[in-house]
C-alpha cells in the first residue's frame, strides 16, 4: 500500500508530465481542486496563459524531474526546463538559443488533489540563455 506521501508525489510527476511535458493544458480540472490556490501565476487560468506562452516561444521544450520529495501534503520538485527558443516569448522575438534552466516548486496535494502551488525560476540564467550573452 502506498503512503500518502508516495500518492501525493506520483499526482505532481503525472500533473507534470501531463500539463508541462504534454502540454495538456485542460488537464488542471483533472489534478486541481477547486479551491486551489495558485501562488505564482494568480490562478488556474494565469497558470494556463502562461503555459502557453511557454509552449509558443519554446515549442520543443521538455521538464525534467531532478528531484522530488513529499513529506507530509507537501511535494517539493526541483526540476529543470530545456528548449529552444523558437517564438514570441515576453516580447522577445525568437532568437533560436536554447535553454536549460533550473526550477523549483512546492506542491500542496490533499485528497489526490494539488491544491496549492509555488514555484521559483532562475530567470536570470534564462535571459542569458535566450539572449545569447
Amino acid at each position: 500500500m502506498k503512503t500518502m506521501e508516495q500518492s501525493n508525489v506520483e499526482t505532481v510527476s503525472e500533473f507534470i508530465e501531463a500539463f508541462w511535458n504534454q502540454s495538456e493544458l485542460d488537464c488542471v480540472d483533472q489534478f486541481l481542486s477547486a479551491d486551489y490556490q495558485e501562488l505564482s501565476y494568480q490562478s488556474k487560468e494565469g497558470l494556463k496563459q502562461f503555459a502557453a506562452k511557454i509552449l509558443e516561444a519554446f515549442p520543443d521544450k521538455r521538464y525534467s524531474v531532478e528531484e522530488i520529495i513529499g513529506q507530509g501534503d507537501k511535494v517539493l520538485v526541483r526540476m529543470t526546463v530545456k528548449g529552444t527558443h523558437q517564438g514570441l516569448f515576453f516580447g522577445t522575438a525568437p532568437t533560436g538559443n536554447t535553454i536549460d534552466v533550473t526550477l523549483y516548486r512546492q506542491y500542496r496535494v490533499v485528497d489526490g488533489k494539488i491544491t496549492e502551488h509555488r514555484g521559483w525560476i532562475d530567470m536570470v540564467t534564462m535571459w542569458h540563455q535566450i539572449r545569447g550573452n
